[in-house]
């Protein structure tokens, strides 16, 4: 069978790749065009996509009756594939749950610390040559251990936060979820969203797609505390960027750590120009073991579909 990986993967994925398949990789860094997205599905048995590779029902439509079985995708998001309209035109969609949670976690941590400690800010400070010596009340910021955190989102990677909040840094842990969570499997409660907007640290970790586009809206934005800090590990376009702006630059929140974007690549300049605010290049899942595994688990659905057997990790519309 034909395969197309779209951009590079780590090495072990690639050549574990081409042994099973008749392997055509795309060896660059920037998402599918429209004509690529057509060809993809015209062209090739399967599909291996990455986050960015915008298969649209508008795609399906054009394709009509794609070469295409399976796409795989490359991490656990996929509001950037139109699952129902993939199924109608008879391409099944499989994603890589399970290999993201704990570095996805790991990285709303690293978020949280940075931003209530001010460690970016104090690296830039050190590095530009302005740092002449501890001061008592030098880069004063946020305490984090014995803090409330509230977890938007009780998923798998919501319950990984949770854990590593309340056992590493004995943080009260409330959370809202969209259905009851019977069992949190640590001491959590569940709670209305502005209940939980309003703890003192709140972790964005919903799914991306149209039932949470700008969930994080200035309305959400309002029921957080001034000393509130917003951190964002799920998709950008969950959190009004505009919104969320204004809000920082009025103070009503205290700051924001953040590793999704609306628009990504495009990083607005007035967050960029914000001290309060920490910015990663999407580095959630950006562990060699980690991207090694979700590649390896793209091809475990990649080699049930080309053997006749249903993929392990095959969404439903």
């Amino acid at each position: 069978m034909r395969l197309l990986i779209t951009r590079r993967l780590p090495d072990r994925v690639i050549e574990a790749a081409a042994a099973r398949f008749d392997l055509v990789l795309r060896d660059r860094t920037d998402v599918l065009s429209p004509d690529e997205l057509h060809e993809a599905l015209r062209d090739f048995d399967l599909v291996l996509p990455t986050l960015g590779d915008r298969f649209s029902a508008q795609v399906f439509a054009r394709a009509g009756r794609p070469r295409t079985r399976l796409l795989a995708n490359f991490g656990v998001g996929f509001n950037h594939i139109d699952v129902a309209a993939a199924h109608a035109a008879g391409v099944a969609v499989s994603n890589t749950p399970g290999a993201v949670t704990d570095a996805t976690a790991d990285i709303a941590l690293a978020l949280i610390l940075m931003t209530a400690r001010r460690l970016g800010e104090g690296e830039r400070m050190l590095r530009a040559g302005k740092w002449h010596g501890w001061g008592p009340v030098q880069m004063l910021g946020t305490h984090v251990s014995g803090k409330t955190v509230g977890i938007i989102g009780f998923g798998r990677i919501g319950k990984a936060i949770a854990r590593r909040c309340h056992y590493g840094f004995g943080m009260e842990v409330v959370f809202h979820n969209r259905s009851p969570i019977a069992d949190p499997g640590l001491p959590a409660r569940q709670v209305d969203f502005a209940s939980a907007m309003a703890a003192d640290f709140v972790v964005v970790a919903v799914p991306g797609g149209a039932a949470t586009h700008h969930l994080i809206d200035a309305k959400a934005l309002g029921y957080m505390k001034k000393s509130g800090i917003l951190v964002n590990i799920s998709r950008g376009d969950v959190v009004d960027e505009t919104a969320l702006i204004t809000t920082l630059k009025t103070g009503r929140i205290a700051g924001a750590g953040l590793d999704v974007y609306e628009f990504e690549p495009q990083v607005p300049e007035a967050l960029k120009t914000l001290e309060n605010v920490t910015l990663l290049p999407h580095l959630g899942t950006a562990c060699l073991e980690v991207r090694e595994a979700m590649g390896l688990m793209a091809l475990d659905n990649l080699i049930a579909m080309a053997e006749g057997r249903p993929p392990p990790n095959l969404l439903t519309p």
